[in-house]
């Protein structure tokens, strides 16, 4: 398609214009966990790495990490056995229904988080409660597996749908039963999918607030929540922005791989 030079100056001023709304705000949260003033004044008289230092001796910051990182990982497991199932019988198999299964896997991650949140919080409190199960890391870890397995499933369904069924039937044919055509033949075509799909369940996961906050119980603070909690505090404040950038280049790195593993895959596939 052909444009114009003012067109073509245009469309460029725009994505400019668009990425500096999205990732200047990252970068003044970098700046001001660098900042030696304690309010955070603008512009900052220098560059310090104290507040780095003071965060990383946080005890509530640090705990918080760690429940953020527990939580991320169960999700992702969770998310990872439900994903790749669903994934294999709606792109494998046809039977009645698929279409309507396809659909009730993904809608969790159009939904409104509040509304995820208060429907697992009433149902974790009529199911759970009676049982002796309170809100604790168990319902955070449920909860956060409700949107991340659409990642995994989405991932995966795509790689199958790029990859012949006839390789597992060849493997079949030359006597190898189910599980061994799995082991050598399907899971190393899905295998990259499936570590995008579980990075970017982690990163989903490590960032979520609001689901997390109906889910959570008493005790239970993810690395999100403790710094929604620590925002208004003014002393808190240098720490805060320490640990945000500390969430956004946490985030960064499996968003990061997660992307690349998907366009070696797409490269492979078209190979």
């Amino acid at each position: 398609m052909h444009l114009t030079r003012r067109a073509r100056i245009a469309l460029r001023a725009a994505a400019f214009l668009g990425f500096a709304v999205i990732y200047v705000p990252l970068l003044l949260v970098l700046v001001n966990s660098l900042n030696p003033d304690r309010s955070a004044s603008w512009p900052p008289r220098g560059l310090t790495g104290h507040w780095w230092s003071v965060a990383a001796h946080n005890e509530g910051a640090r705990d918080a990490l760690w429940v953020s990182v527990k939580a991320g990982l169960g999700a992702t497991v969770v998310a990872l056995v439900l994903g790749t199932l669903a994934a294999f019988a709606v792109a494998r198999h046809r039977f009645f229904g698929r279409d309507v299964i396809s659909f009730v896997v993904v809608l969790p991650i159009a939904l409104p988080g509040i509304v995820t949140g208060i429907a697992l919080n009433s149902a974790f409190s009529t199911v759970l409660a009676p049982l002796g199960v309170g809100l604790g890391l168990f319902t955070v870890v449920v909860g956060h597996a409700t949107f991340c397995v659409v990642v995994v499933f989405n991932n995966v369904a795509a790689r199958l749908r790029r990859t012949p069924g006839s390789y597992e039937e060849a493997a079949m044919d030359l006597g190898a039963h189910t599980f061994r055509a799995f082991a050598d033949v399907t899971f190393p075509l899905v295998r990259s999918a499936l570590l995008a799909g579980g990075l970017l369940a982690f990163a989903l996961s490590f960032d979520e607030i609001v689901v997390t906050t109906f889910t959570a119980g008493p005790g239970v603070e993810t690395l999100p929540v403790w710094i929604f909690g620590n925002m208004t505090r003014p002393q808190q404040a240098p720490v805060v922005n320490v640990v945000a950038a500390v969430l956004v280049l946490l985030s960064v790195v499996p968003i990061y791989l997660a992307q690349r593993l998907s366009s070696d895959t797409a490269g492979a596939s078209r190979v």
